[in-house]
């Protein structure tokens, strides 16, 4: 199978001489077309900044960043964003509060040559899939919605623009127990429906098990296991692994 994404010795450093930092270190990793694929690590391991990086968010200090077989570096930030998409982890913030949910989806829909009928049936369809009526939503401000229900427009806006990949990065941190399990569930059916590739920002392992086909645990910056979810879960080699497997809570 060709590869959706691969990435190749990444590295980013912040500052410099003596007072620099590395954040991600020498990271490589490769994303298949309709993969579901977890980076997992704790707080300052690295796994969102990889994430703004693959977004283009934030440049690389070095490395290669390979898109559907092209060099990233090569695209312009707006071919490339009507592709790759994300769902951060802060909802509200993602939102300008001064727009309208119609506003905000129509602002992204700017990425896309659409006349105004095929924007309108985008906006609902994507509403639709994501358990929103339009109707109930489309007037509303942020203030005026939920957790859950701003996360669902902000996977709608993504949704709208058919993207190839979609970075979630820790997108149910922000919400209670009983919203998580319905973004998890989202997320596979968006997969299902639309065949995309998901990229999911956690520091949650047993939502990695839950929800994906392959994961890449980060520790200091560096990627120091990587498999599917069961190799992981079940044959862990690394002892960072383990003890994130070891905070799982378990039923027995």
């Amino acid at each position: 199978m060709s590869q959706l994404l691969e990435v190749s010795d990444l590295n980013r450093h912040f500052g410099s001489g003596k007072y620099q930092v590395s954040a991600v270190k020498d990271v490589s990793f490769k994303l298949n077309p309709g993969e579901i694929v977890a980076v997992v690590g704790e707080s300052g391991s690295g796994k969102s900044t990889l994430a703004r990086i693959v977004l283009r968010l934030l440049a690389p200090s070095s490395g290669n960043i390979s898109f559907m077989g092209q060099d990233v570096a090569s695209l312009s930030t707006t071919d490339y964003w009507r592709q790759v998409q994300a769902v951060f982890q802060d909802p509200y913030a993602a939102f300008n509060q001064f727009y309208s949910v119609k506003q905000v989806l129509q602002k992204a829909l700017g990425l896309k040559k659409l006349n105004t009928q095929e924007r309108r049936e985008r906006m609902e369809n994507s509403l639709n899939a994501v358990g929103l009526a339009p109707a109930t939503v489309l007037g509303k401000y942020p203030h005026q919605l939920s957790g859950g229900q701003r996360q669902r427009v902000m996977m709608a806006r993504a949704l709208m623009l058919r993207p190839k990949l979609l970075i979630a990065d820790e997108p149910t941190s922000a919400l209670d127990a009983s919203l998580r399990v319905s973004i998890l569930n989202l997320l596979k059916d968006i997969r299902q429906e639309y065949g995309m590739s998901i990229l999911f920002i956690t520091h949650d392992i047993g939502q990695a098990y839950y929800l994906c086909d392959r994961m890449l645990v980060m520790y200091q910056g560096e990627m120091v296991e990587q498999g599917s979810v069961e190799e992981i879960v079940r044959q862990s080699q690394h002892p960072y692994t383990q003890r994130l497997l070891a905070d799982v809570p378990k039923l027995h």
